[in-house]
């Protein structure tokens, strides 16, 4: 496994990256070409979307280890319990000090129980929407529905859901250049908030595309800022060279990008990204899904049965881990394809495809040996798939499915939701799921909301996985720390009181550092390296950290840590 660049220097100033009077820079190397919305190579700050970006606003808002490649297993363990050293600091802000979100939160409405799974209202990006819908997420208070057809076209639009059954929008940007998109992270750089989508280059002769950067620090007018195109991209076929997923980890955002691999793209000036490497495996994995806590990433392949675990503690050289290429097999030993997955937990949850459908879990805490965990045939035809507490919801493209996952051993059926067309992709919010149809919907019913629970959430978020494991050694000066928790997260509540890194020994010395967010997982990665022989503390305190409902975490959550050396 190669890739075509090693990692640059860390050390940077990020907000002489991102001042408000930006110099251009190069936009990579000649395969990944990056350029402005108005087509630039440069662009300065931003102030407004480009040209092929338009805007509308129905409301005010304002922003506010895993194993070494030798198979050694000192940093590979992980586990559910539980940068460049900063100048002693008289003490971090306190936990909920965050900026106040803009928006009220998720759904603050209960239901009877006859109106349980039932759709109450449908969500809609507007009169270019061409009904072609996937995941829906939360950030800063309102609901994110990025929406475009697999062709290109499309938007982010925002919405106020604190009454599910009657969501208003607050603001919506579309943009030619924005390609269907399954995973969206994001991250804080400079006093601003950017999330990114996949990408598509205009016109019915051109082939290329990647990704495409967006500021979303003021959901009332989302700016399209720039797009990378990336090697490889190959559109008309909407499977194998196109980008599939991205997670966003620090300086990175790593691509799934299904036959091309996986990329790596430097997003430190999301005006400007570049690509840093670009990994092919062998034999070629479509890569699906790809997600990173700490030092681990999970690629998972679309419509495959294969999985690969991967060592980034040196973010832009990927190590393969000694037992981490896997295939998907059922209890009986056959194997099993899945369509996309996702991990929480120590646990990555994998939709499963015709022949049984369902969800299926493989344990991944240890990622020499992935073991498998557990499986409910539902006789669908699995799309996506996402967890929350007890339950996983999985689009299973004639209905959804909700499963009772507390008894791994003994998974059951809850429910199953309906919404006309190609159901693959159902999202928990709160007490209600968000269907979504990504193919064959009915006009301006591309997405819906259902209720599934009578009562709002009121139940606090918890860490249930850390990479690394408390107590582990030896970990690379370059590791990054991630958690997961049992839901997803509102990305603002973690910020540097909420998710913290200090030296053991002396806890006045705090460690500067990136926090990124994406769905359920959160990322520290340090600005610099790591001292090594130290010993680091990795903390999440009570009452900082809160689920999209606005409960916090009730308990302080710390592992301990010490690098090789």
């Amino acid at each position: 496994m190669g890739f075509g660049s090693g990692w640059g220097a860390t050390a940077r100033s990020r907000a002489a990256v991102l001042a408000l009077a930006l110099v251009g820079c190069d936009g990579g190397s000649d395969d990944a070409q990056s350029k402005g919305e108005d087509g630039s190579t440069s662009s300065d700050a931003p102030a407004t979307s480009g040209e092929t970006g338009t805007s509308t606003a129905a409301g005010e808002s304002s922003g506010g280890s895993t194993t070494s490649a030798d198979g050694s297993t000192s940093e590979a363990t992980t586990s559910g319990e539980g940068t460049t050293t900063g100048e002693p600091d008289a003490g971090y802000p306190e936990p909920d000090a965050w900026p106040p979100q803009s928006g009220p939160g998720g759904p603050a409405v209960a239901f009877d129980e006859a109106d349980l799974f039932q759709n109450c209202a449908f969500l809609d990006g507007g009169p270019t929407d061409a009904d072609h819908h996937n995941l829906v997420v939360m950030f800063d208070g309102y609901l994110l529905l990025p929406w475009a057809p697999e062709w290109g076209a499309g938007g982010l639009s925002f919405f106020d859901v604190s009454d599910p059954c009657n969501p208003s929008e607050v603001g919506t940007t579309t943009s030619v250049s924005m390609r269907e998109t399954h995973a969206i992270g994001f991250t804080e750089i400079a006093g601003r908030w950017y999330a990114a989508t996949a990408h598509v280059e205009e016109g019915l002769l051109n082939t290329g595309g990647g990704v495409m950067f967006w500021d979303v620090t003021n959901p009332a007018q989302p700016l399209a800022l720039s797009t990378l195109q990336l090697p490889g991209h190959l559109y008309p076929d909407a499977y194998a060279r196109v980008v599939q997923s991205s997670f966003w980890q620090g300086d990175y955002l790593y691509v799934g990008g299904s036959d091309n691999g996986l990329y790596i793209v430097d997003a430190r000036d999301p005006i400007n990204p570049s690509l840093a490497a670009q990994e092919a495996f062998e034999p070629t994995l479509r890569v699906g899904q790809v997600q990173v806590v700490g030092n681990l990433l999970i690629a998972t392949a679309a419509e495959g049965p294969r999985t690969v675990l991967l060592d980034v503690s040196i973010p832009t050289e990927p190590q393969p881990i000694a037992g981490g290429d896997f295939v998907l097999e059922d209890s009986e030993g056959v194997p099993r394809e899945a369509y996309f997955a996702n991990v929480t937990g120590g646990l990555v949850w994998y939709a499963i495809k015709s022949g049984g459908g369902g969800v299926m879990a493989y344990d991944v805490r240890d990622p020499n040996n992935p073991t498998y965990a557990g499986h409910f045939d539902s006789g669908g035809n699995g799309g996506y798939v996402f967890v929350k507490d007890d339950i996983a919801v999985v689009g299973e493209s004639n209905f959804a499915g909700l499963y009772d996952i507390s008894d791994m051993g003994d998974m059951q059926s809850i429910a199953q939701l309906n919404l006309e067309g190609d159901l693959d992709t159902a999202t928990p919010i709160g007490n209600v799921v968000v269907l979504s149809v990504d193919d064959e919907a009915s006009p301006g019913q591309a997405s819906s909301v259902a209720p599934y629970l009578a009562q709002p959430d009121s139940q606090p978020p918890f860490v249930n996985w850390s990479v690394p494991a408390d107590g582990a050694e030896g970990l690379a000066p370059t590791s990054r720390i991630g958690v997961t928790f049992n839901e997803m997260i509102a990305p603002k509540s973690a910020w540097e009181g909420s998710v913290r890194l200090y030296e053991t020994d002396n806890p006045d010395v705090r460690i500067a550092g990136q926090i990124s967010t994406q769905e359920s997982v959160v990322n520290f990665a340090p600005d610099g390296v790591l001292t090594p022989g130290t010993q680091y503390t990795f903390e999440i305190p009570a009452g900082g950290i809160v689920d999209y409902n606005g409960n916090a975490v009730t308990e302080d959550f710390s592992i301990t840590f010490t690098v090789a050396g």
